[in-house]
């Protein structure tokens, strides 16, 4: 199986499409947006997440499981 037909490569690019429109969510600067842009944000961390672990690059585990966790706090936040 060549990387590209992994499901490393679907989880990546998927993760990726979440985290652009996230970012283009922020740049809106329209609060109605906003957890749009965090609950986007969060699927997005955790998909590079799940690469890393699969890739077993450290590097990537470690920036996005930190990442996880605030957006995840975030997350939580929002509902109370």
């Amino acid at each position: 199986m060549t990387r590209k037909e992994s499901i490393a490569w679907y989880i990546k690019w998927c993760a990726s499409a979440l985290l652009i429109t996230a970012m283009a969510a922020r740049a809106t600067g329209l609060e109605a947006y906003s957890l749009f842009d965090l609950y986007l944000s969060t699927l997005g961390v955790f998909g590079w997440l799940v690469v890393g672990v699969l890739w077993e690059d450290r590097a990537l585990i470690i920036l996005n499981a930190v990442g996880f966790v605030i957006l995840l706090i975030g997350v939580f936040k929002s509902f109370v």
